[in-house]
């Protein structure tokens, strides 16, 4: 595909008419607002401008840091607060059982341009009722300098245990995908995880801890990757490398297309890593029904879908195979290495309320304190068990 800016007259031209076509009639005064929860990549501009232009609308959002924020915020709301919940497609499952989420017409997403793995229906499904559609996707795997690491090292998903290491890496600072890595590191499957197998995710957990000199956030771990604070980032992705530029900042397409830092990149182990997936759905009290379906509809066009992949908050591949992205950004997105990324990677888990208060506390448990000066090396380190090839092994049920 030819490369093309996406501030172009014809970018422009295209995604208006594209609007036109799936637009609401003009607003009235009271309808002037749609209401939407959403992760911080898609509160840009030049995302939203042109859909707020066709349809004389202005997109409120707020932001959230979670699946459970946005559960807990829908479930306090009043009718009419919100009118489109974006987070991880396998929370609407849930979320549907609750009643706070309209049903959708496969009809009006169709799957041509998105892989059939993302586009699988099981994710955003429940009692065979679609609730959510795939619109971006990335993954928690490893993310490195290539200049201080081997290649060849990552490909082990053991090797940031090793004590080499110890010091140079960063850990993102979320549970479930991270445990659901050392989950993976030990020969677990994250979405079956019992009891027993607890007292070994500890251990793993507070060694690889150990070897870290930090846990943080989105913007702290790929800060500390870009400038050197740390060689790797356990659980980091295309998110953490992706629109890097020379001072650590996240460009997009909008301002300039950064070369990809030839330092800066990420992989999937061959154990396997996890596939995290935004999913859109509609909130069943909303007021604003179409309004909010002709959003979802906007956010799965090519061009949205690559404004959505190119976020100043971070990077992130698009669903839709018609992104009209450049051939500098689909290096740093790994575009060509998608279909076997997807291949190895696991849907993100799913857990009863249970496990997943069993997973949070011992997260807390290992992450309360600083890690100590030399760190230990537990039994299963000696003859680590890996998952085994995971191209080659069918991955968990879909279902965060």
């Amino acid at each position: 595909m030819p490369a093309c800016s996406r501030r172009s007259a014809l970018a422009a031209a295209t995604a208006f008419s594209l609007l036109a076509v799936m637009a609401p009639a003009p607003l009235r005064a009271a309808d002037e607002v749609l209401n939407v929860l959403t992760w911080c990549d898609h509160e840009d501009p030049e995302l939203l401008g042109p859909f707020e232009q066709a349809n004389r609308v202005h997109i409120h959002f707020k932001d959230i840091d979670g699946t459970e924020a946005a559960r807990a915020i829908l479930r306090q709301a009043k009718a009419g607060d919100w009118d489109v919940v974006i987070m991880e497609e396998t929370a609407a499952p849930q979320l549907a059982a609750a009643g706070l989420l309209a049903p959708l017409d496969p009809a009006d997403f169709p799957n041509t341009d998105i892989p059939p793995a993302i586009a699988s229906p099981a994710g955003g499904s429940y009692q065979g009722q679609l609730y959510s559609v795939p619109e971006k996707y990335g993954f928690h795997a490893v993310a490195f300098n290539q200049a201080r690491v081997s290649a060849a090292d990552m490909d082990d998903i053991n090797a940031p245990w090793q004590p080499r290491y110890n010091g140079r890496i960063a850990i993102y600072d979320s549970y479930l995908p991270i445990l659901s890595y050392v989950a993976l590191a030990l020969g677990l499957d994250p979405a079956h995880l019992t009891t027993a197998d607890l007292p070994a995710l500890h251990d793993r957990l507070a060694a690889l801890r150990a070897n870290a000199s930090l846990v943080g956030d989105i913007a702290t771990v790929q800060q500390a990757l870009a400038d050197g604070q740390v060689d790797i980032v356990v659980g980091g992705g295309g998110w953490t490398t992706a629109g890097v530029d020379e001072g650590g900042t996240v460009t997009t397409a909008d301002t300039h297309a950064p070369q990809p830092r030839a330092d800066l990149t990420f992989t999937l182990p061959r154990q396997g890593g996890i596939r995290w997936q935004h999913g859109i759905s509609i909130v069943e009290s909303s007021q604003r029904k179409a309004l909010a379906l002709a959003f979802a509809r906007y956010l799965r066009t090519p061009e949205a879908q690559a404004r959505l992949a190119t976020s100043s908050c971070y990077w992130g591949m698009p669903a839709n195979t018609r992104a009209p992205l450049d051939d500098t950004t689909r290096t740093a997105l790994h575009w060509a290495q998608q279909p076997a990324y997807i291949a190895a990677s696991h849907p993100y888990p799913v857990v009863d309320d249970a496990m997943d208060a069993k997973l949070r506390a011992l997260w807390a448990d290992v992450m309360k304190d600083a890690p100590a000066a030399t760190p230990p090396t537990p039994p299963t380190m000696a003859a680590p068990q890996p998952a085994g090839d995971a191209t080659g092994a069918a991955g968990p049920s879909a279902q965060p």
